[in-house]
This record gives structure tokens, C-alpha cells and sequence, in this order.
């Protein structure tokens, strides 16, 4: 086979060595994968926005959510699973709120990002 070299720009082999030796390994690009597969879903962005102001309560989201509990229900364990929210149990009422403030940072900044667009 034959060996193509780009004629658009020459990169050093060394540069492009150290370009290559900082990728993370497999396991942790299929787990990135995953992660933002999570947000691929308009009903889990809704509900992060909405934890994103407030702690609430899976009745107060599926209120302002427009959805089911149930349906409510079975996203926040999806974002439970993939910690990106968090639950907080007072007596028999639980409420969610984002797991922490890199949550809230990503969604911000992908929002930023496509009003740009």
C-alpha cells in the first residue's frame, strides 16, 4: 500500500506522534460516547434545564415537563444511572437536582454553542 502524505500542510511526525499519543484510551471514548448519547434526548434536556434552576420534586417535573410521572420517572434514572442528576430523600417525597456544577456547565455551554449557529 502506499504511503499518502498530505501536500495542504506538512505536520512534523513528532507533532503528529504526540497528537496520537494523547488520545484517551478506547474504554473512556466509548464511555464519552455514552455520556453524550444521554443528552440525545429533548425530554432529558428539558428535565436538565429545569434542575438546573431548582431542585425539584418528579410531580413539580412532570408538571412543568408536560409529561407523565412515569415517563419523568424513567429519565431521571437514566440520568441517575449516568450521574448526571442526583436525588435527595425528605420523608417520602424525593427531589433531583443536578449531580454537580460540570452538568450544568456542559449543558450551558452546548446551548451557548447552537445559538450561535
Amino acid at each position: 500500500m502506499e504511503d499518502k502524505q498530505c501536500l495542504c500542510k506538512n505536520i512534523a511526525q513528532d507533532e503528529l506522534d504526540r497528537i496520537t499519543a494523547e488520545i484517551p484510551p478506547e474504554n473512556e471514548i466509548a464511555a464519552l460516547s455514552e455520556f453524550f448519547k444521554v443528552f440525545g434526548d429533548p425530554n432529558r434536556l428539558r428535565i436538565l434545564y429545569f434542575l438546573s434552576k431548582a431542585e425539584l420534586c418528579v410531580t413539580d417535573l412532570a408538571s412543568i415537563a408536560g409529561m407523565q410521572q412515569s415517563a419523568v420517572s424513567h429519565q431521571l434514572k437514566t440520568l441517575r444511572q449516568n450521574r448526571l442528576v442526583k436525588l435527595r430523600k425528605d420523608g417520602v417525597t424525593s427531589y433531583y437536582s443536578l449531580d454537580d456544577l460540570h452538568v450544568s456547565e456542559i449543558f450551558l455551554m452546548a446551548l451557548t454553542h447552537i445559538k450561535e449557529l
